[in-house]
């Protein structure tokens, strides 16, 4: 019967991580991925608001307004919501996914405000049962990362 051989020491010290990225790429992403979701949220909603018409400067306003909330509070939630209770974590997220896809959608050419929130809470479900899942699986019970 074969067996693998034993690796040194010092390899399986260094296969435990498998970050890739340096320190610095990872602060720059902290910047740079919100701003350009929230220059695709804003481009989006004002699309949405103006329903194929022309572009005018009120929903130019509106698409950057728009744009900058969402990039503030997708900044604040990276920063403050891994400081929670991983339930409430999950909570957070889902809170911020269901009701960005519920804005989109009540932007839109007379959706309905019900297909808006039956849209948004199942968005919102969905989130938060893939969120509940990863927190459960990679941190233990007081919100420290496992491994």
């Amino acid at each position: 019967m074969a067996h693998a051989a034993p690796r040194p020491r010092a390899a399986i010290e260094r296969a435990g991580t498998t970050d890739i990225f340096s320190a610095r790429t990872h602060r720059a992403a902290k910047v740079v991925v919100p701003v350009l979701l929230g220059v695709v949220y804003g481009y989006w909603a004002a699309a949405n608001r103006r329903y194929g018409g022309p572009i005018t400067v009120e929903n130019f306003l509106f698409g950057f307004l728009t744009g900058l909330v969402f990039t503030l509070v997708f900044m604040a939630l990276l920063a403050l919501a891994p400081k929670v209770r991983r339930e409430l974590h999950a909570v957070l997220w889902a809170a911020f996914g269901g009701s960005a896809v519920g804005f989109l959608v009540i932007q839109a050419a007379s959706p309905g405000v019900l297909r808006s929130a039956a849209l948004g809470l199942a968005v919102a479900a969905g989130v938060f049962l893939t969120m509940f899942y990863r927190f459960y699986t990679h941190e233990d019970a007081t919100g420290h990362r496992v491994g």
